[in-house]
Formats: structure tokens, C-alpha cells, sequence
């Protein structure tokens, strides 16, 4: 079963856009709010919906061989700082919430 990965906007795109989360797509600015990696930027490098965690670029971990991962992150602990408006659908969504 795949789980919508939503998260909450930050508060001038809530203002914006008039609405106060959005589904995470590749390529969104977020910035971790809890957690261990708290006031950390990046852009998400991928999605899971099957788990439901989304992975972005600054956020890694090390193995004990000293190989770096992507560590995956829970929706509820992020804040979407900018949006990927590349698809057309997307942008439309979000103008007609206004």
C-alpha cells in the first residue's frame, strides 16, 4: 500500500498558495524542523511512498565500512522551504487553491 508523503509548508508558501501541506516531489527544498538533523536544508533526492519517508541530499549517515547513505526521513519532521513547479499539473493545483 503506498502512503501519501505529505508535509506542512512553510509559513509564506501557506500564505502563497493558501493551503497547509503539500505531497513532497523530487527536487523540493525542505528543511528538517525535529530530529537529529534539525536546521538542515537540501533538496529531496527521492521520495518512498511504500514507506513513506522521503531521503534529501544533506541528510546522511555512516556505515561502519565509512560508506555514506541517504537517511531516510518521516514527512511529520520536515518543513517545505520551495517547490519544484516543472509540471504544469502541479503549478495548477496550487494556483487554483488560492
Amino acid at each position: 500500500m503506498k502512503k501519501d508523503v505529505r508535509a506542512p509548508l512553510s509559513k509564506e508558501l501557506k500564505e502563497k498558495y493558501g493551503t497547509r501541506t503539500v505531497r513532497v516531489r523530487k527536487g523540493d527544498t525542505i528543511k528538517v524542523v525535529r530530529g537529529d538533523y534539525k536546521n538542515v536544508e537540501g533538496k529531496v533526492e527521492r521520495v518512498d511512498p511504500k514507506n513513506g519517508f522521503i531521503y534529501v541530499e544533506n541528510v546522511t549517515g555512516e556505515k561502519v565500512d565509512g560508506s555514506k547513505y541517504l537517511s531516510p526521513l518521516n514527512p511529520s519532521k520536515i518543513m517545505v522551504q520551495s517547490l519544484n513547479l516543472d509540471d504544469k499539473l502541479r503549478r495548477n493545483v496550487l494556483e487554483q487553491r488560492k
